[in-house]
């Protein structure tokens, strides 16, 4: 058992404006147990960082439909480095390319859950890889 609750970052990055599935996925991660800071649409990736690093979370989800998925990740992890913030889980899910999975990887990102992922595969991957 957990002492403190596990903190996840969900966020929209970009112009994206659907927002349905991160909310869904932010509720499912609540009743899990987890406290989840939820940005809102349209964060920049420097929004998204600073939030991370104010709120101390241990995970960060990035909601992305947009197809732009691999430059914010790239200039996510860069950011998230520079900042101190490279222990953090990194999770990205939405409208990935099967093939775009291992890129994303390479960059640090430590899952992907492309749409349609089912929700106890997200909180047990989460579980298993924050430190308790």
């Amino acid at each position: 058992m957990r002492k403190n609750p596990i903190r996840v970052l969900i966020a929209k990055p970009g112009l994206d404006g659907h927002d349905r599935g991160a909310k869904v996925v932010a509720l499912a991660l609540k009743e899990a147990g987890m406290e989840v800071i939820y940005t809102g649409l349209r964060q920049s990736v420097e929004q998204i960082t600073h939030t991370a690093l104010q709120e101390d979370v241990q995970v960060v989800g990035l909601s992305i439909l947009s197809g732009a998925h691999l430059p914010i990740a790239k200039r996510l992890m860069k950011m998230m480095k520079e900042e101190g913030l490279d222990d953090k889980i990194v999770l990205i899910g939405g409208n990935i390319p099967k093939g775009d999975i291992s890129k994303l990887k390479k960059l640090g990102v430590k899952e992907v859950f492309p749409t349609g992922s089912e929700f106890p595969n997200i909180v047990s991957f989460i579980e298993s890889n924050v430190p308790n």
